[in-house]
């Protein structure tokens, strides 16, 4: 599986808002379908969750929008690791409207690895870290 996931979009009208174009909201949610999938992909579904008894929650979210996107629209939707430290791991996002290849958003999102009964950090164990190849800065997209 390569380090650099990519899901592709096609704009929905629902997800536009009164400026006729993409709401922001959209783009949370597409960065976390986007992280759930590329997990699910390295074999660490729901399930392989809820057998370590643990799970991620967002601590923060920060994105930088570059153009407007349209319906109808295809967006690719590339996301990797680029670090993993004890508990905290940050991910980033690359959206590009493929009709042209103009990049519309930067985005990234530090993620916690919790304990599920006590929702408290706990620390990421091997099975979870070596499910992904970080990404150096010089490597991104």
């Amino acid at each position: 599986m390569p380090s650099i996931f990519q899901h592709d979009i096609e704009v929905p009208r629902s997800a536009i808002d009164a400026n006729s174009h993409v709401n922001n909201v959209s783009y949370v949610q597409w960065m976390q379908d986007a992280a759930v999938m590329h997990s699910s992909a390295q074999g660490l579904d729901a399930a392989a969750y809820r057998r370590l008894e643990a799970s991620w929650v967002v601590r923060s979210h920060q994105i930088t929008y570059l153009a407007p996107a349209f319906a109808g629209d295809t967006i690719e939707v590339r996301t990797w690791v680029a670090n993993l430290k004890r508990s905290r791991s940050l991910r980033k996002f690359l959206f590009v409207r493929a009709g042209d290849g103009k990049e519309i958003a930067r985005a990234q999102t530090e993620w916690v690895y919790v304990d599920a009964a006590g929702g408290r950090p706990c620390s990421i164990p091997p099975e979870v870290s070596s499910a992904f190849t970080l990404v150096s800065p010089d490597e991104e997209p």
